[in-house]
């Protein structure tokens, strides 16, 4: 135990009158520790040093090193996945460390535990033991608490489900120790969970919830080096001198089968017990508050429902390259980071073990799609105000309008700018916790947005894969919800701006959708159509028929977009209206310009614009021809045929000359004899560009008009509603894009997903979990719209020419395209239609059951109108999908599609859960989830913040397909489920240490529970009061 000892004191000898103090350095099993010993300790320091060679004085040096152990175990940080400083490289150097070889993004270390002939303090005590995991690195000298297993109740031999796992980038080398240490929990209520995180200024004590019973120590490479890849250890009391029993140590590796049957494994209806504990899912999300009863029986109610369903799950991943490819791991890695993983092991129903690996992680795309996003909206704002300054000269009453919409749009634009810089100074997290959802900076960042994978390896079946993306319902937290979300608000301001009188013109929703499309076409087609203009005369004037012939190809086709893009009646109308808004306008017929025919019978109800009074003075004595605007528009029709027509005489005389065995002795002689082919084709494509020009000025005037139209009628309210809409679907594209790369790594050894993926789209499943009473009514408004804008979004699959794979945003607010680039090689596993760029189109569909009390309250005094129409509408568009893969993909492309037939029944049981209109009918979220993942979709789980109602969902999920797919024993089914909610399982972590927690609005208990449950047990006549009051406010507030 002791190594070497020496006394280090001052070079001057201090006075005996002056306090003396000598430093007593000594290192123990590699581990150094200083002693300071006063005046007063010398004396017994000399008796120390002259018993350094006994025994005596070697049980007082082990003694001491577990006491000091002990008390830097609870002085250290109960960060789980905490990594450790640097290292100070004291006298003695710093150790050389050996790196464990293990494949690559996958777990450095992974273990599991069993104590076998534990002792209690007492005979007759049944022990309700956990192990508690540290970790101390070998160039540090501070135990690090990591992680806990879950307790196992009522035993002497424990059997333990949750093991041990090092993330990959955790510093562990084989030098490295592991502390063991096993505790007593002698509270077996719920509230030991709360009582067994102790501070850290104390030891653990009897009446904190749980007793020391002994601990042990093994370095990684003892357990790495073994040759049956196990260990056996003493576990001994703190002062090393009692043995209370063994514990067994067995590495893990995920690609074997673990040796031994676990019948020896009581079941949940025997002795052992299990002792349950709050749902958490993942460390950094936080701990979960208590939920409800409620709540677990809503969702123990759906697991029944799973357990009757006989038809299998379509496994995410069937092949093993898919699940550990090292091809994808650059560019997932780029948008996935801090992982946090978990390891159970599980008894099948043939009693051999199943390993799970649970793994957490967040992803840098929850602020890089919205700063992409928030700066397309700055570009296309700013080229909105620009087209409404170039609408040129109007008459004053239009003119102070459009003054209006622009100050009103440099406002809001201000308003982006800044918060794209406040995001763009933006460090620490790269997810947004729930304690931040309420702050204006950050209103565009999805709440608590991340990977939940279960990687299930079982002893019979192929590896498998299981995603779901867990995100915070998208919504406008800052912007409140006091007058509804946005399904409430676009429908009333829409009804509005029908009757806002003679001040503008009402254009539909329809229209100023079309109106932006046209200017977004301009803005793309009209740089193509001049490029290729100038690619053509290149051509020319080299005199190469074959290059002609291509640019005259190119040209055409963005040439007839151009055309047909302005083939609409609105441009027509859009004009004559931009016309009377003029300063003097006379119309040759005093025609009613015609937008559609819904807008023509609005218009008969308006003042229309021919019929505003002038208010200018000067007479104008132009006059407007209706027909003007086909003869330029058809002008770029005629310009294009003349320019095919010289092409094609051109290349008609080029080959006849051939023909005919003339070869050409110079140039000059063939501009002699031909001409020259540029000088033939100049003038025409010059009329062409100007006959375009002259259409792209008016198309952009008379679009730019209508969308001053759709801003003046509702100033501001307009701008707030689209900046709300940008909030929300900011925080819906960042999942999307974040659920879309997953599926595209997950899928990319499937080659019937990709067929699936270009030639039907993807299927994006969304399972709310959010009340419709009160604010989180507000809230499903707000996400039933966001969900539905993904639909105007397209992906497509780009090769990485760099090393940067973050996915690239383009588009506007009407269309967006998504370009996610992969490297070379995973590129080159991709479909040719895919790899040619070929958009593929997304299918999100949204079902939403609320589960909590305030559904409740909802249900029996409320309305469920606003989550019955959601069911209803996403249910047709699921319908829709169907359809449509039935159609267009072979029989053969699913894994079981002689099951599709359970489909069709499905679909059908699901549209009579959503018919029946029952309380609380979790079997809506199952069916719709089972669905899903069938037709190889992406799943969903969202609920207010991501936490409580979506880890209870999602561990519910997990527990259900292990049974259901994987043969998880019936028996372990409960035990299961409370391993992966088991706070105990995360690691023992304070408070402070979990960003969740600390927010008090999230733990303080709602103001709209009306009064204390406990004074209505005072009296009946209470009861009657609390609700009669609580029923005259619900009628009030839903008036």
């Amino acid at each position: 135990m002791l190594n070497y000892l020496h006394v280090l004191m001052s070079s001057t000898l201090p006075r005996m009158n002056k306090t003396l103090s000598i430093k007593l350095n000594f290192r123990v099993e590699n581990q150094i520790f200083t002693l300071k010993l006063h005046r007063k300790q010398i004396v017994n320091f000399g008796l120390w040093h002259w018993e350094r060679q006994t025994q005596s004085l070697r049980n007082k040096i082990h003694q001491l090193w577990r006491l000091i152990m002990e008390i830097k175990e609870e002085r250290a940080s109960d960060e789980a996945q905490q990594f450790l400083p640097s290292s100070q490289i004291d006298s003695l150097g710093e150790p050389q460390l050996t790196s464990i070889q293990r494949i690559a993004n996958e777990p450095k270390l992974e273990f599991s535990l069993a104590c076998k002939d534990l002792v209690a303090a007492t005979r007759d005590r049944k022990l309700n033991t956990f192990i508690q995991v540290s970790v101390v690195h070998p160039a540090e000298h501070v135990l690090t608490r990591y992680s806990s297993t879950e307790i196992v109740e009522g035993t002497r031999d424990p059997l333990f489900l949750t093991g041990v796992t090092f993330p990959p980038e955790y510093p562990i080398y084989e030098e490295t120790k592991i502390k063991l240490t096993v505790y007593d929990v002698k509270d077996k209520s719920q509230d030991t969970v709360h009582t067994t995180v102790i501070p850290d200024h104390k030891e653990p004590r009897a009446d904190v919830g749980r007793s020391f019973l002994g601990c042990t120590t093994f370095t990684v490479g003892d357990l790495v080096k073994s040759k049956e890849q196990q260990l056996t250890l003493t576990l001994r009391t703190s002062d090393g001198g009692k043995t209370v029993g063994t514990i067994e140590v067995n590495l893990v590796k995920m690609g074997e089968l673990e040796d031994g049957e676990p019948g020896h494994i009581t079941t949940d209806s025997q002795d052992q017990k299990f002792l349950c504990f709050l749902p958490l899912k993942s460390c950094s999300r936080g701990f979960l508050s208590a939920a409800s009863a409620q709540n677990t029986e809503n969702l123990e109610r759906m697991a029944d429902r799973q357990a009757k369903e006989e038809c299998a799950l379509v496994r995410e991943c069937t092949a093993p390259e898919g699940i550990s490819g090292k091809d994808n791991l650059p560019s997932l890695n780029a948008v996935l980071k801090n992982p946090i993983c978990k390891l159970y092991r599980f008894p099948t129903s043939d009693n051999k073990w199943m390993r799970i690996r649970e793994q957490m992680a967040e992803t840098i795309l929850s602020f890089h799609v919205p700063k992409e996003l928030i700066n397309l909206h700055i570009k296309e704002d700013m080229r909105r105000n620009q087209e409404l300054k170039d609408l040129g000269e109007l008459a004053p009453h239009w003119d102070n309008m459009r003054k209006s919409v622009i100050a009103h749009c440099d406002q809001m634009l201000s308003m982006y700018q800044d918060t794209l810089a406040e995001l763009g100074k933006h460090t620490g997290s790269s997810f947004k916790s729930s304690c931040s959802k309420g702050e204006k900076t950050l209103e565009f960042i999805p709440i608590n947005l991340h990977l939940q994978r279960m990687h299930v390896h079982s002893p019979r079946l192929k590896d498998a894969l299981y995603d779901v993306i867990t995100v915070g319902a998208p919504a406008a937290h800052f912007q409140g919800f006091k007058n509804g979300g946005l399904r409430k608000l676009l429908s009333k301001f829409e009804a509005e701006r029908r009757n806002t009188g003679y001040q503008c013109i009402y254009y539909s929703p329809e229209n100023t959708a079309k109106a932006k499309e046209v200017l977004s076409n301009i803005n793309h087609l009209q740089p193509l159509i001049s490029s290729h203009a100038d690619l053509l005369l290149n051509s020319a004037s080299q005199h190469s028929p074959d290059s002609l012939k291509n640019s005259l190809k190119m040209l055409s086709e963005k040439t007839e977009l151009f055309v047909h893009a302005f083939k609409d009646q609105l441009v027509r109308s859009a004009l004559l209206a931009l016309y009377t808004a003029r300063p003097g306008c006379v119309l040759k017929k005093p025609a009613v310009p015609r937008n559609s025919a819904e807008e023509g019978d609005d218009l008969k109800h308006q003042d229309h614009p021919s019929q505003v009074k002038r208010q200018d003075s000067i007479p104008h004595h132009s006059e407007y021809d209706e027909e003007e605007w086909d003869r330029v528009w058809a002008n770029v029709g005629k310009s294009l045929n003349c320019v095919i027509a010289m092409v094609d005489k051109l290349l008609e005389k080029d080959s006849s000359n051939v023909k005919d065995g003339e070869i050409d002795p110079s140039a000059a002689d063939c501009k002699h004899a031909g001409g020259d082919w540029y000088e033939q084709l100049y003038p025409l494509v010059i009329t062409l560009k100007d006959c375009m020009g002259e259409v792209v000025t008016r198309a952009k005037q008379s679009m730019a008009f209508v969308l001053l139209q759709e801003l003046a009628c509702g100033l501001p309210q307009c701008l707030m509603l689209t900046l709300r809409r940008d909030i929300v679907f900011s925080q819906a594209l960042a999942g999307l894009v974040c659920g879309f790369i997953i599926k595209l790594h997950t899928g990319l050894h499937d080659q019937g997903f990709l067929q699936q993926l270009h030639t039907v789209g993807l299927l994006v499943q969304y399972e709310g979990l959010l009340s419709t009473y009160s604010e989180e009514a507000g809230m499903l408004e707000d996400m039933a719209v966001g969900i539905s804008d993904l639909q105007k979004v397209m992906f497509k699959v780009i090769e990485a020419k760099s090393e940067d794979f973050l996915p690239i945003i383009t588009g506007r607010r009407e269309h967006y395209v998504i370009e996610v680039q992969l490297p070379a090689k995973m590129f080159e596993l991709l479909p040719q239609e895919i790899k040619e760029g070929k958009l593929l189109r997304m299918y999100p569909v949204l079902f939403n059951v609320g589960i909590n009390e305030q559904q409740t309250l909802a249900e029996r005094f409320g309305d469920t109108t606003l989550q019955e129409n959601i069911n209803q509408e996403n249910l047709e568009l699921l319908k829709e999908y169907y359809n449509l893969f039935t159609e267009k993909m072979p029989p053969d492309c699913l894994p079981h599609f002689q099951e599709q037939n359970d489909l069709k029944g499905l679909l059908e049981n699901l549209h009579q859960n959503i018919q029946a209109k029952k309380r609380k009918n979790v079997e809506i979220m199952w069916l719709a989830a089972t669905i899903c993942r069938k037709l190889n979709g992406v799943r969903f789980t969202c609920c207010k913040s991501a936490k409580d109602r979506t880890s209870m969902s999602v561990t519910l999920e997990q527990c259900s397909i292990l049974r259901d797919e994987h043969q998880l024993h019936k028996d372990f089914f409960i035990r299961a489920l409370d391993c992966m909610r088991s706070r105990q399982t995360q690691g023992a972590l304070n408070d402070s240490d979990d960003p969740e927690t600390g927010c008090l609005t999230d733990n303080k208990p709602t103001s709209r529970h009306f009064y204390p449950v406990a004074l209505l047990l005072v009296s009946s006549h209470l009861l009657v009061v609390w609700l009669i009051l609580s029923l005259a406010l619900l009628l009030a507030k839903y008036q």
